[in-house]
């Protein structure tokens, strides 16, 4: 299966790096109508899976990652949408100089080529890869789990449908529907084909593909995600920020895992925390010895510090010092977002400059960190590591550059 579409990929990413700005633009509107129109269609087909996993036993938390509603899809359709607005990488001059032979060199943006991407259950990574593939003159190879199966077949057929409508290889989307691991592990050894391979779910599909994988891969998703209440601290922002963080959506990456809190303020702030997040959505506290004393919950362990929950399920750490809460924090964390709520202006830029994460926040819910919300449209992860992006990755994360060098009949001496 992954050499057939692997072949119709490349072929497919070859009469992609034609199409210009306008044409992809005109594609990515009509995909944005398609989707919408299709709305019963894809609420039926994601109703499948949505049953599936109810019978499998995935709790509610998860299964909300899975489900697609009328609103979802206005949503997917909207980040489709911003993407048209945004520049298009694709061609732009990076630098331009004449070196001393005279030679006129110019550095430019270029398609990766074919991106695959394996990730779980949730349907609209499906769309926000495609469309951002698609935008930079990629074509992408989508490999999602068994959950979302249908779902992503439904919005598959969409986007080849559009495809077709409008004269572009249907090729510039395959999708991978055998979802065994074998098929998965082919996908990982895909060299030939793919340019890229982009994981996007929890730990243990990050930990698999790092160790399995000879394609290039950029890291994203896994997000252990903590919150240092800093002594300095307005306790009532602190609060609202803690309660939006864990509560909001805990299934997604950026959903806060684990509490930091100063000695100086756990006593007041932690019991007024838990009454305050317990009228909004109970949590089940993960608390060291002194949060222990402070609130209702059970002994956190090594392992609990170091966990993604995904769930409603929060560790607490009670520290000394702004010192320990970075140390703590740079040793459990994903590397994927942290937060610090102070009104101490050297702590948050001591915390700032310290902290090892894509992002670093003062004084705002880790929720925020999506590629929609910083401007990107929809994004295809969120990279934790360092090459060759970091953070939300939009449009410039799925391009390299080349070099283009003109000559007058110049040689080498």
């Amino acid at each position: 299966m992954i050499d057939l579409l692997g072949k119709q990929a490349k072929k497919a990413s070859i009469e992609l790096a034609k199409l210009s700005t306008v044409e992809k633009n005109t594609f990515l509107n009509a995909l944005a109508q398609a989707l919408v129109d299709q709305t019963p269609f894809l609420v039926e087909e994601n109703s499948k899976d949505l049953t599936h996993a109810k019978d499998n036993g995935i709790d509610d938390v998860m299964i909300d990652r899975l489900r697609l509603t009328p609103q979802r899809i206005i949503d997917i359709a909207e980040g489709i949408k911003q993407v048209v607005t945004l520049a298009d990488p694709v061609g732009k001059v990076i630098d331009g100089f004449t070196n001393l032979d005279g030679l006129k060199i110019l550095q430019t943006r270029v398609p990766l080529g074919v991106v695959g991407m394996i990730f779980e259950s949730r349907p609209n990574v499906s769309v926000d890869a495609f469309t951002l593939c698609f935008k930079t003159n990629n074509a992408v190879i989508l490999r999602g789990g068994k959950d979302a199966i249908n779902s992503n077949k439904a919005l598959v057929s969409v986007m080849k449908a559009t495809l077709k409508a409008q004269n572009i290889t249907e090729d510039a989307v395959g999708l991978v529907t055998d979802t065994s691991h074998e098929v998965a592990r082919d996908m990982m050894v895909a060299t030939q084909y793919l340019d890229v391979l982009i994981p996007r779910g929890g730990a243990g599909l990050i930990k698999t593909v790092k160790e399995q994988s000879r394609v290039p891969i950029i890291e994203t998703g896994s997000g252990n995600v903590t919150i240092y209440v800093d002594e300095f601290a307005d306790l009532e922002m602190a609060t609202k920020i803690v309660i939006n963080a864990k509560t909001q959506r805990p299934s997604v990456c950026n959903a806060a895992e684990s509490l930091v809190v100063h000695e100086k303020v756990a006593a007041t702030f932690l019991p007024k925390l838990q009454a305050a997040i317990n009228a909004v959505q109970p949590v089940e506290f993960r608390l060291d010895e002194i949060a222990q004393t402070l609130m209702t919950g059970t002994k956190a362990t090594e392992e609990d510090f170091a966990t993604e929950y995904l769930d409603y399920i929060m560790s607490v750490k009670v520290v000394s010092d702004i010192d320990q809460a970075i140390a703590h924090i740079n040793r459990y964390s994903t590397k994927h977002s942290e937060s610090i709520i102070t009104n101490n202006i050297a702590r948050a830029e001591q915390f700032q400059a310290e902290i090892d994460a894509a992002a670093v926040y003062v004084n705002a819910s880790t929720r925020f960190t999506d590629g929609f919300v910083f401007g990107f449209g929809a994004e295809i992860g969120i990279s934790t590591q360092k090459l060759h992006a970091r953070g939300p990755m939009g449009l410039e994360a799925l391009t390299s550059y080349k070099y283009l060098i003109n000559g007058t009949g110049q040689t080498r001496n």
